[in-house]
């Protein structure tokens, strides 16, 4: 039984629904049942035994924004009074494994079967809804001709980790070569471990030397000859990519994605860019690509694009997007502490060198005063001045930098109450002084065209589409406008009020801002409560406790004193309004504390919008604490008519999961994984929200099903899955009867680990809740950061666009990634640089990329507070 369809946007909700028989709870250890099972849907039994169950059914995809998969299981068999014993979830394990592999329709020859543990579901079919139209994609169809290419291994020693150089030995090794050697063919290099051929070299395994000239640009001396370095380079055979596989992938006779011989012909179009531009990522940059632009602080961006090979279902394509990217100056380091500091002559503030310890840590920089130049990547600066650094040298003397520079260099360093700035690693750091440190026409690249027969089409593609229906919006019908069909994608609230309007009894304002004027917190608080009150919440005009302005350097105290007022009158705070400081950075905090330590919902304002007083602002303010105290703003038509298929016509939990990952420099930041979960049916508008932090880059998300032994307890569950699913039973008094999964963040080359891993833990925690609690699920990946631009083909069909002349746009849920970035703000005071001194980060440090985060206080968890 196949799942199609099923959007997983907010439909809605009503307070006197039908109604209905309730569901019984989940089932855990030693409980009694409260009813019959909810029934699941008939599925087809594979194996042995009654309790196995098999995965089946396929869900729409498209090429760039989601892939979509779904496992269906049987009905559940008698309820048992127990929770499944660990050997029965040990059996699960084992049989989700073997039947992750999703059933295919049915057809008279199937395609080869994938060597993985699951594949994709097809696209069932094309869409029949909405007006047919016809856009332009910035993809530019790619056409191969038969090749025999074969992979390469390269070696280069001494080991080279600059790309660029070694472009510039293998660009060497090829103009020295190609014609006798290389039997004239002519390679493409990625820039690391690999060379591809468009058919067979001379040779399985050879071996070359390489000399390359210095690149210092700085003219040769007789105290300083230029000087040469020597490579060895051995190519070996390592395989031979078969475009026939690519080519049957793409008429849809294979099932796997055959990504090395992509990454084959990828490279091979990468190979002129790579060399003429700066490379990051996927992207290549120059300042010969369009106009620089300066940014402060020592930063500037530079323009470029984006490429990259694409297998779509109209064939291969080149997908080329425009881009930008910032990047320091080349000036020297001094030079941009300047832009921070302007006084060097004094040691720098904590404050100060903090900031420039964030901006420098990662960077490389280029050594001039040695023999030939020399790169370093900087791993922090130091606590102290150079003027007071020692260290110890090769000979075991202990001496000082200034004294190291002035021997063994003949340099007096100027800025000696400047820090030093930090390479190596911790336990051999290296000191470094500031002032030391300073389009394409594929088909003409022979590369390309006469070596791999490659041809790129110089037009976009034409691609049909359509114009879905915006679905129409339900208000409260107190309203002058009881509904809306939004037009462009947005839609205000003139004329409108909330749908549900949450009720504020007991709160209260902080306002730590020094420059608004005395009145403008009392002002600003009366009109936000005004319009609240006038868009149909139930908002107390008086506030618990004063509101009161606070001094922004004691934002803790002022905190932790509103919340014992509070408590001391015997009542609980449902909201704090919250003026921010004038200065950038406490938001953070304010967020952590309030709802990691205090158990406070708040709502923080800028001061800067506060002070206007103005009507847009406290109805874009109104509408989101609204639901930070449990209202809804708004609810689909469909939802609460119950017409959204496989959603509002039986239990469905709606799930949104994402990971956040630190950015480069943030050595001890884990990475944070966030799910939230529906806990309103049908109207699906109501999102609990739960975090986890996880080991750095860690793209899985480990703590969807967790389980310990215990020694009194036994078995004892856990997980954000089990802890969601149980709050929707008690929120709805329903057992889920179907999930939807949507995830976020996950490339292309993790699909079936994520999916294979990820599906898995939820099954667990279902079968965790209850024996034979398998309720089918609906596993969405869905992509946001796609390079994929669309175009109107015919710019008179004002129906297709906006006012800018855009297409329309599909708005994403993104609940998931708020949560995970507010999990983020719990821990900057924890990971920030304060403490750092210098040199790679000690083991204890890096464990901080598991350790738990401060766990969010229950009546904070039980609203929207991330919004």
């Amino acid at each position: 039984m196949s799942r199609r369809g099923g959007g997983g946007r907010r439909p809605d909700s009503c307070s006197d629904q039908p109604a209905q028989a309730p569901a019984p709870s989940f089932q855990r250890g030693g409980g009694e049942a409260a009813g019959p099972p909810g029934r699941g849907h008939q599925g087809q039994r594979g194996g042995t035994g009654g309790g196995s169950h098999s995965g089946s059914g396929a869900a729409p995809s498209s090429s760039h924004a989601a892939s979509t998969s779904t496992a269906q299981a049987p009905s559940s068999p008698s309820v048992s009074a127990s929770a499944p014993s660990s050997s029965s979830v040990s059996t699960l394990v084992d049989e989700t494994e073997q039947k992750l592999t999703l059933a295919a329709p049915a057809a008279a020859t199937l395609p080869p079967s994938s060597s993985q543990a699951m594949r994709l579901p097809v696209r069932p079919g094309l869409g029949t809804v909405g007006r047919k139209c016809v856009v332009r994609a910035n993809h530019f169809m790619v056409q191969l001709a038969e090749r025999d290419i074969h992979h390469y291994d390269v070696s280069i020693t001494p080991e080279v980790t600059s790309k660029k150089i070694n472009r510039q030995i293998i660009s060497q090794l090829i103009n020295l070569y190609r014609l006798t050697h290389l039997g004239e063919r002519m390679p493409a290099y990625d820039g690391m471990k690999s060379i591809y051929t468009a058919g067979p070299l001379p040779f399985e395994s050879k071996e070359f030397i390489i000399t390359l000239p210095d690149s210092d640009p700085r003219p040769s001396s007789s105290t300083r000859p230029r000087r040469e370095r020597q490579f060895r380079v051995v190519i070996r055979l390592a395989s031979k990519p078969d475009l026939y596989t690519l080519q049957q992938f793409l008429l849809r006779r294979h099932f796997e994605a055959p990504y090395e011989v992509i990454q084959v012909l990828d490279v091979v179009l990468r190979a002129a860019p790579s060399e003429k531009h700066t490379v990051v990522g996927r992207s290549f940059f120059s300042t010969d690509l369009g106009p620089m632009g300066q940014l402060g602080d020592g930063v500037e961006y530079w323009r470029g694009y984006f490429q990259s090979l694409r297998p779509t279902q109209m064939g291969l394509s080149l997908n080329i997007d425009v881009s930008a990217c910032s990047f320091y100056e080349p000036i020297l380091v001094t030079e941009f502490v300047q832009k921070y500091c302007r006084d060097l002559s004094h040691p720098l503030s904590d404050e100060v060198r903090l900031k420039v310890e964030e901006a420098l840590k990662g960077i490389k920089v280029v050594l001039t005063h040695v023999e030939y130049n020399r790169s370093y990547k900087i791993t922090g600066i130091s606590s102290q001045p150079m003027s007071q650094l020692m260290f110890i040298d090769d000979n075991g003397t202990r001496m000082s930098v200034i004294q190291y520079f002035l021997e063994k260099s003949n340099i007096a360093l100027q800025f000696t109450s400047l820090p030093a700035v930090l390479a190596g690693s911790e336990a051999r750091p290296i000191y470094l002084p500031m002032e030391m440190t300073r389009a394409n026409a594929y088909n003409d690249d022979t590369l390309v065209n006469r070596e791999f027969g490659i041809q790129v089409a110089d037009v976009l593609t034409l691609v049909d589409a359509r114009i879905l229906p915006a679905p129409m919006l339900k208000y409260h019908e107190s309203g002058r406008e009881a509904s809306v069909n939004p037009g462009f994608g947005q839609w205000n609230m003139i004329n409108k009020k909330m749908f549900n309007g949450g009720r504020v009894e007991v709160w209260t304002c902080v306002n730590f801002s020094t420059d608004l004027d005395p009145d403008v917190p009392f002002q600003f608080c009366q009109g936000l409560v005004d319009v609240c009150n006038s868009k149909g919440m139930v908002f107390n005009p008086r506030p618990v406790i004063p509101i009161s302005s606070s001094n922004p350097n004691q934002i803790e105290k002022a905190l932790v004193d509103v919340h014992n007022r509070t408590t001391q009158q015997g009542k609980q705070l449902q909201l704090l309004i919250i003026i921010l400081p004038d200065d950038k950075g406490s938001y953070g905090r304010i967020k952590r504390v309030c709802e990691t330590e205090l158990g406070i919902v708040s709502q923080c304002c800028q001061p800067k919008q506060a002070s206007k007083l103005s009507m847009q602002y406290f109805e874009n303010v109104a509408l989101k604490i609204n639901v930070k105290v449990g209202g809804r703003n708004t609810v689909l038509v469909d939802a609460v008519q119950k017409r959204i298929p496989l959603v509002t016509d039986r239990p469905t939990i709606i799930f949104g999961a994402d990971v956040t990952h630190p950015q480069r420099g943030e050595d001890s930041s884990p990475s944070i994984a966030a799910v939230v979960a529906s806990m309103d049916w049908p109207e699906v508008t109501k999102y609990r929200g739960l975090v986890s932090a996880q080991a750095r880059h860690e793209e899985i998300i480990q703590d969807l099903y967790k389980s310990i032994q215990d020694p009194q307890r036994g078995l004892v569950h856990g997980g954000m899955i089990r802890e969601l699913l149980i709050a929707f039973n008690r929120s709805t008094n329903r057992k889920p009867e179907s999930i939807i999964f949507y995830r976020d963040g996950v490339s292309e080359g993790q699909f079936s680990q994520v999916l294979l891993h990820e599906m898995n833990a939820i099954r667990l925690a279902c079968a965790s809740l209850e024996e034979g609690y398998a309720p089918p699920v609906t596993f969405v990946v869905v992509q946001k950061r796609h390079h994929t631009r669309l175009f109107p083909a015919d710019h008179n069909r004002r129906d297709l666009t906006d006012r800018s002349g855009n297409i329309l746009p599909v708005p994403p849920a993104y609940y998931a990634h708020l949560a995970a970035f507010r999990a983020r703000y719990y821990i900057e005071d924890e990971t920030s640089a304060g403490g750092s001194t210098g040199g790679s980060r000690s083991t204890a440090d890096r464990n901080l990329a598991i350790r738990p985060l401060p766990v969010i206080k229950d009546n904070v968890k039980d609203v929207m507070f991330y919004c």
